[in-house]
């Protein structure tokens, strides 16, 4: 039998049901996040909440039956939205629902049970992505390699053009400054940030990832570039603006001055990764380089000011912006493969061929991609189906012909987006 201590109250919750505020819920939620986070050192991704309440996560330590238990009940306590409820207050009870759901599936997960790929991402994401065959992705092929010329294998041809746009290791510094302050001018024009918003940079290696953002609270975040392997020159407005503006930074740091700070919903001051909140993050986050730069504007700036910096030639950014554009429409192909591979429908070096000849990825990278598929699993759609959810959810705000007034319309949701509770279930 468990007690279940929320708002300083004592209430039994072992066999039978308990009434509760939803403060009081989202409050026993961000203490079962960080109870999670014993058990799962990659759960919890960011918290600036009181370390009081870490410190008595760590020493009680929670059995994973005591957490799922718990978990349980607070989704039953959560109270109905009713005709009355305010349309925040309505989104968060939602997002308290799916995500205890989701942290009990991660809970059994530790436990060792096992679920297909798409029954994962249903609960854990709230979202299945598409599934299609190797045959699908021909036709992207052929338009790269027609666009590339030349002979021999695909994914050697591109990976000779790609060797052209690297960015030189002692040019990475200020190339990335660079995108990420231009990310943060254009995003600046349609969101305001607190006053005291900042970011330290840094360079890191031996990751399964190319860039992550670490959120600290009080409006900063720690960006860090893994540097193992080469970075090509697209990659640099990529990372400035899905790590800093307009994605997780600026994430985070409304949800805390709006909803943390301005309304009291302490539960946001705890990120869990493996969490239906994981997609609109990194659905924002990519759908974000296309709020920030248009094709066009992104070619131009890239080929004026970037290619210059990092000391290429500029001649190569009209073709390279082409390419990547392609490259763009093979993202499903990393949903493929992921798949595939956490089912047990392909072998590790099926989908490395997988990855180097469909998706195009050089030989090294694929290896560090399927120590991204080891370590996160399904966390994979939330960086395809998240960007199509949210890029659905900004442009049918925007119902003006006038380009300029358009894009104003669009920034205006993603920054109402970025603000509030939203999960998958209220972009569709």
């Amino acid at each position: 039998m468990h007690k279940l201590l929320a708002g300083g109250v004592a209430m039994l919750i072992a066999g039978s049901a308990w009434a509760a505020s939803v403060q009081e819920v989202g409050d026993r939620y961000m203490k079962l996040v960080l109870a999670v986070g014993q058990h799962d050192a990659s759960y919890v991704d960011a918290y600036y909440g009181p370390p009081l309440l870490q410190e008595q996560a760590a020493r009680e330590k929670l059995s994973l039956a005591a957490i799922r238990s718990e978990a349980e009940a607070a989704r039953k306590a959560l109270p109905p939205a009713g005709a009355d409820t305010d349309g925040d207050e309505a989104l968060r009870i939602a997002f308290l629902d799916k995500q205890l759901q989701s942290m009990v599936m991660r809970v059994d997960m530790l436990n060792g049970k096992k679920f297909t790929f798409d029954e994962e991402t249903a609960t854990m994401y709230n979202a299945v992505a598409p599934q299609h065959s190797r045959a699908y992705y021909l036709e992207l092929q052929d338009r790269i390699g027609k666009l590339l010329g030349g002979e021999g294998p695909l994914a050697d041809r591109v990976k000779a053009f790609r060797a052209r746009v690297e960015i030189p290791k002692d040019k990475l510094r200020p190339v990335m400054e660079a995108a990420i302050r231009a990310c943060r001018e254009r995003t600046a024009k349609y969101i305001a940030m607190p006053a005291n918003e900042s970011f330290v940079l840094e360079f890191v290696q031996n990751q399964p990832w190319s860039g992550y953002n670490w959120y600290k609270g009080d409006a900063h975040s720690l960006i860090q570039i893994n540097t193992e392997f080469p970075i090509y020159i697209d990659r640099a407005v990529d990372l400035g603006c899905h790590e800093g503006y307009p994605g997780h930074h600026v994430y985070n740091a409304l949800l805390e001055q709006t909803l943390v700070k301005g309304k009291g919903w302490q539960e946001f001051s705890v990120y869990p990764l493996y969490s239906p909140m994981s997609l609109v993050a990194e659905g924002s986050a990519n759908y974000g380089i296309l709020m920030a730069f248009t094709p066009e504007e992104r070619m131009a700036y890239e080929r004026d000011v970037l290619y210059p910096l990092a000391g290429l030639d500029p001649a190569l950014a009209e073709k390279y912006a082409a390419l990547t554009q392609l490259f763009g429409k093979l993202a499903y192909a990393d949903n493929d493969a992921a798949r595939a591979y956490l089912d047990g429908k392909a072998t590790r070096a099926q989908t490395v061929e997988w990855l180097v000849n469909v998706l195009l990825y050089p030989p090294e990278k694929a290896e560090q991609r399927i120590r991204f598929y080891d370590a996160n699993r399904g966390y994979v759609i939330n960086y395809t189906v998240g960007a199509d959810l949210v890029g659905d959810y900004v442009k049918r705000h925007a119902t003006s012909a006038d380009p300029d007034t358009a894009r104003a319309q669009r920034w205006t949701a993603f920054r109402q987006l970025l603000s509030s509770p939203r999960l998958a279930g209220s972009l569709r």
